[in-house]
């Protein structure tokens, strides 16, 4: 790494230049896609909308700094005898109906020490998981992966399109048994959408009039309805409205924790005021978290566990031997040696996500320094044309994934009644559903490679000339990093020297967020079947624009 950016450095400062980031023409210029989704969410045209987002994809993808590798499927173990826990196809796992028979305590494991408690701030999968059980929208998901009313009975939209009133169920309460009305949802949602709160996904909050200080979401004066008015007509509106980041959050409770720099501070240990299922009754950072049943939840009575006690672990091989001596009753990964062995045991699971795990380039980093747009484009192409995506499958996911030739998954609804993904209504490059060929291909690979001017010798190997070296930054779990292992072998093949670096989950989330990378291992489960939801997560301004366009 270091011989690589002593070469980089000497050559920039040939050009007069020394700075430590991308030159400025290695970057893609991003106003194209910002208008572009903002247009998306602006029309009326459902038709032109789905063909604008199929070019927003187009736009993504020519950057090559997203790699996609499988679509998602999800894995877990339950023992025998848990019945009435489900979950959806984004990612969120409900537990507060499960029934364990005369058993009132579910021991399980989700991940590691999350990241953030508040649903606000929240954007990993196991925080969704968390806030589903501990706090609640105006709507939620059932068994079958259908919206229901949870604390709104039942809303009414105006012929337009533009306005939805939500009558809030009567009788709600705070944990600490205050009232909890449409007045909380209202300050909920600006606080959400406001700037000072920096939300990763306030700009769900766009497609709302108002935003994002004069937010369009009103209380009613005796806080039995909210209104909520719209930019244009939404296909996902009741999406939104079970969404985490969504879901209120108690303001004196709130502001009396929350610090001008970490306005998440109210929610940093237990003890805090919430409104679902669960409080948090106890949390032993790193190591363990339990949640007791919320008497005030206003479904209280269906509620059959007295207690969620989690462990908090990336180490799978520890948290299976939990589960194998009996101490575990649910876990949510298990080593990737053990799967082969798994996939006929009763109490391994496997269900269809909607979702894309993917390697991401920061396109900001030193790695491109002196390439101009093109180069870099060509560059992250040919790294990407290198990868055996079905060797992956088959030796580290094993659970029947399917290839990823493009970002939005397969299945994805389209918004107009159609499949996004349905290759009649698009061209794609390689003549199916994505950008590139399932299979690697190493000649493809290094022609992309020399036209970002990297040089070869007759076997294809790099010249020591143009040596190229990176870090891959991964988190701890061990099919992360025996991916990353799969693609350091994929990449040594032509002469690249990938090392690995592994963190620590909530750290790691931190480092990618903060654009602290070069190349990393990422993943998205959508929030809602839209193409939208993947797709203006790039924009500029977006929390989950760890690719770094246009910053």
């Amino acid at each position: 790494m270091k011989k690589l950016l002593a070469l980089l450095l000497a050559a920039m400062m040939m050009l007069g230049c020394v700075s430590a980031l991308a030159d400025a023409g290695s970057e893609p210029d991003w106003t194209e896609y910002n208008k572009l989704i903002a247009d998306i969410k602006a029309t009326t045209d459902f038709a032109k909308r789905a063909e604008m987002m199929h070019q927003a994809e187009d736009i993504l993808m020519d950057t090559g700094a997203i790699v996609p590798i499988y679509y998602y499927n999800d894995v877990y173990m339950a023992k025998e005898g848990l019945t009435g826990f489900y979950s959806n196809p984004y990612g969120t796992k409900f537990f507060m109906y499960a029934d364990f028979g005369d058993k009132t305590t579910l021991r399980l494991q989700l991940a590691s020490e999350p990241d953030k408690l508040d649903p606000a701030l929240n954007s990993s999968v196991d925080g969704a998981c968390l806030a589903a059980n501990s706090f609640g929208g105006l709507y939620t998901y059932d068994a079958n992966g259908e919206l229901t009313p949870n604390f709104a009975t039942g809303y009414e939209v105006s012929e337009d399109g533009l306005t939805y009133t939500f009558a809030i169920r009567d009788g709600l309460k705070w944990s600490d048994g205050t009232p909890l009305t449409a007045k909380d949802f209202e300050y909920s949602w600006k606080r959400a959408a406001a700037p000072a709160t920096a939300a990763d996904y306030s700009y769900m909050f766009d497609g709302i009039a108002g935003y994002p200080d004069d937010l369009q979401a009103v209380a009613s004066e005796d806080g039995k309805t909210f209104t909520v008015t719209l930019k244009a007509p939404c296909a996902y509106m009741l999406d939104l409205a079970a969404f985490p980041t969504f879901f209120p959050v108690q303001q004196a409770c709130v502001e009396a924790g929350a610090t001008a720099d970490n306005p998440g501070a109210w929610a940093l240990e237990a003890g805090f005021v919430s409104s679902g299922a669960y409080t948090l009754e106890s949390w032993d950072h790193n190591k363990s978290m339990v949640y007791v049943k919320n008497p005030n939840y206003w479904d209280a009575a269906n509620v059959k566990l007295e207690r969620l006690e989690f462990m908090l672990s990336d180490d799978d091989t520890a948290i299976y031997a939990a589960y194998q001596n009996g101490d575990l009753d649910f876990t949510d990964s298990v080593p990737t040696d053990q799967i082969a062995t798994l996939l006929s045991n009763p109490e391994f699971h496997i269900v269809d996500e909607l979702g894309t795990y993917y390697v991401i380039f920061n396109v900001k980093s030193d790695l491109f320094a002196g390439k101009t747009v093109e180069q870099a484009a060509a560059m992250r192409k040919g790294l990407s044309r290198l990868i055996d995506r079905q060797y992956i499958i088959d030796t580290v996911g094993q659970t029947g994934q399917k290839i990823a030739t493009s970002f939005l998954p397969t299945g994805m609804a389209d918004g107009n009644g159609g499949i996004f993904k349905d290759a009649s209504a698009w061209k794609y490059p390689n003549g199916a559903d994505g950008y590139f060929a399932e299979e690697p291909s190493v000649e493809e690979a290094v022609e992309l490679l020399k036209s970002a001017g990297f040089e070869f010798d007759a076997n294809n190997m790099l010249s020591a000339s143009t040596p190229l070296s990176f870090e891959y930054l991964t988190n701890n779990t061990s099919g992360h990093v025996a991916i990353a292992e799969c693609l350091q072998q994929d990449f040594a093949q032509i002469g690249i020297n990938m090392t690995i670096k592994s963190i620590d989950w909530a750290v790691f989330l931190n480092e990618r967020k903060e654009g602290n990378f070069g190349i990393a291992r990422n993943g998205w489960i959508a929030d809602f079947n839209d193409p939208i939801n993947m797709l203006e997560m790039w924009t500029t301004e977006s929390g989950n624009n760890d690719a770094q366009f246009g910053r």
